[in-house]
């Protein structure tokens, strides 16, 4: 209950244990900094602010996937709008040892990602894994990409679709994967849409996309204590990969965004960049994992 009404957020339990502690190290995501993880930002041409992003991401991702049979085929169902390409998901399927496939109906996006890829695996990330990209007519109907999947995933992907497809979107992710994680930006934080020229769905209206049972769960993350679309030379972005400075602010900032789950609800609804959704059909409790 907040504020005398009913919380829509449905949050899988984040504790130490279910992201630092696992039965299975094969299923366990590595605990990748946010400067590690800013070297991905800059292949992609982003910055600090997505870095973050994927960080937050990752607290998420990693107690959600420990419950879960390990993903061996992944689908990236669309990519984002505007920042970035989803190399956090190809880290992703990389440290699962899983196939990825990347779906989109924008050639230029696709593009953009092998370009983002080669600049990654020039510094020595991503060397293991080879995309297999399917362009799409359709997002919504993603008739040319066939399963099953174990997990389908996408960000930044549900908001930028006609608002009568995101409906029959989810709905076909749910037939070709077991698993659906679903990252959009937060509609109820018209400060951050504005600021990122995004369109933005509330919670209530991502988890309202999900028709069938069972329900997912659903949150808030990226609370990062600096606004989007801050831009830096590329002296400053070579500083920040190597400067001490840098890397204690960037140290600093992993603590302030696990500390992002202890704030109130109504703090997050308002302050978050993203909304997400994580649904899988068949989970494995930590005493089934094998």
């Amino acid at each position: 209950m907040v504020n005398g009404q009913l919380s829509m957020v449905n949050e899988p339990d984040l504790t130490i244990d279910h992201w630092l502690l696992t039965i299975d190290n094969s299923l366990m995501l590595k605990l990748l900094s946010i400067k590690s993880l800013y070297v991905l930002a800059l292949a992609e041409g982003e910055g600090v602010g997505t870095a973050y992003e994927y960080f937050a991401k990752r607290l998420v991702l990693g107690g959600w996937l420990r419950r879960m049979k390990r993903p061996s085929r992944l689908l990236i169902a669309g990519l984002p709008e505007k920042y970035g390409s989803s190399l956090d998901f190809l880290q992703l399927a990389n440290e699962l040892g899983a196939d990825v496939t990347v779906a989109d109906e924008r050639p230029s996006a696709l593009a953009k990602l092998q370009s983002s890829l080669a600049a990654a695996q020039k510094e020595g990330w991503l060397t293991a894994v080879f995309p297999t990209l399917i362009p799409v007519a359709s997002m919504a109907a993603l008739a040319e990409v066939v399963g099953p999947f174990d997990l389908a995933i996408a960000s930044e992907v549900v908001q930028r679709l006609d608002p009568a497809e995101r409906e029959p979107y989810v709905a076909r992710l749910g037939e070709l994967a077991t698993a659906v994680a679903l990252f959009t930006p937060n509609g109820d934080n018209p400060a951050h849409t504005h600021i990122s020229g995004l369109s933005g769905l509330t919670l209530a209206e991502l988890q309202a996309l999900f028709t069938r049972p069972p329900l997912p769960a659903t949150g808030y993350i990226d609370m990062p204590p600096f606004p989007p679309g801050i831009t830096r030379t590329d002296e400053q972005r070579e500083q920040a990969t190597s400067g001490r400075l840098e890397s204690l602010a960037m140290w600093g900032l992993g603590y302030y965004a696990r500390a992002e789950k202890v704030l109130p609800t109504a703090v997050r609804r308002r302050q978050s960049h993203i909304v997400y959704a994580l649904l899988d059909r068949e989970p494995y409790s930590v005493s089934r994992i094998p």
